[in-house]
């Protein structure tokens, strides 16, 4: 599993020009699920995502986690990441899961974020989603699940 991790101060998806899911400061995440993943593979990327410390202390430092400042998370499904351009010009999408498993995994990334008790909003999956977000410094981090040494 793969998350591309987007500090911002908002963000929000729209499907067919009608917003359906948007928050205030917190994460706006892309998830891409690939061959393979399985939930210990969300377990692993949800526990890392909530407790990353990129927002900024009182002494200007990035040390607290989304859970400090009771932030919110915006969930996206993105296939794409897992896109492999090593050869030619197209991307090839072999690595990534097939449609029902990764939507089973994506609703499974859903439930388990919300028992953090943040505020947890979403796109919808396989649907042509139009994302916007301020970005917040910018802070941008790549997580994989590949680099879990629990697995």
């Amino acid at each position: 599993m793969k998350l591309v991790i987007q500090r911002v101060k908002n963000a929000k998806v729209d499907v067919e020009g009608k917003t359906i899911g948007s928050i205030n400061e917190g994460l706006m995440v892309l998830i891409g699920a690939k061959k393979g993943d399985t939930e210990k593979d969300v377990d692993y990327c949800v526990e890392k995502m909530i407790n990353l410390r990129i927002f900024r202390d009182e002494n200007d430092k990035m040390n607290l986690s989304v859970l400090d400042i009771k932030g919110e998370l915006l969930l996206i499904s993105q296939f794409t990441l897992l896109g492999d351009t090593s050869h030619g010009r197209r991307p090839s999408f072999f690595e990534a899961d097939e449609p029902e498993h990764a939507n089973m995994l994506y609703e499974y990334y859903i439930k388990k974020s919300k028992e953090s008790g943040l505020k947890v909003e979403q796109g919808e999956f396989g649907a042509d989603m139009a994302v916007s977000l301020l970005n917040s410094g910018p802070v941008t981090i790549i997580i994989d699940s590949e680099n879990n040494k629990n697995k």
